[in-house]
């Protein structure tokens, strides 16, 4: 199967007293990836997409729009600090579930592709998406374009560290 690498640029604003990216900040960082990644691009006066622009990304999110998603659920667990960088950050993302109106999309928060020597994980978090047509605000299944182009994406989803309950 297949990630996505996005990169992300930080800013000096996402860090906080303690010399490290908020983690309000944090999730805002899984925001812009999974905006790049799936959300359609603007295109041109030509009619063509711009340069770089992810094969993942079909759905439109444009004024008007005939479809949008809603956060149902979030889950994060912050491994060490992130601290301001140049560079940006590497959010690679899979599916952790592609069902019949919602998806889990799966993150780590890098400093570097994962195929990179040494690469460190700042944070995985899992987000459950819905997907919601906007006239009605009813849930609306994914369609068959959809699917096809998000399949190779789909793997094992992310298992996150759980509490022992009281």
């Amino acid at each position: 199967m297949a990630r996505l690498e996005v990169p992300v640029q930080l800013r000096w604003s996402d860090m906080d007293a303690y010399a490290h990216v908020n983690n309000v900040e944090m999730l805002r960082l899984l925001e812009e990836a999974r905006i790049e990644a799936f959300w359609s691009h603007p295109v041109g006066p030509d009619g063509t997409r711009p340069d770089g622009a992810l094969p993942t990304a079909v759905l439109d999110a444009g004024p008007g729009a005939t479809v949008s998603t809603l956060v149902a659920r979030q889950e994060i667990e912050y491994l060490r600090p992130l601290g301001y960088r140049r560079a940006p950050v590497v959010v690679e993302m899979w599916l952790g579930h592609l069902g019949g109106a919602s998806i889990d999309v799966c993150y780590e928060v890098r400093d570097a592709p994962a195929s990179a020597p040494g690469s460190q994980v700042f944070a995985r978090a899992t987000t459950t998406l819905v997907l919601v047509d906007p006239a009605t605000g009813a849930p609306r299944r994914w369609g068959d374009h959809e699917r096809a182009v998000w399949a190779p994406y789909v793997e094992a989803p992310l298992v996150h560290r759980r509490r022992a309950q009281a």
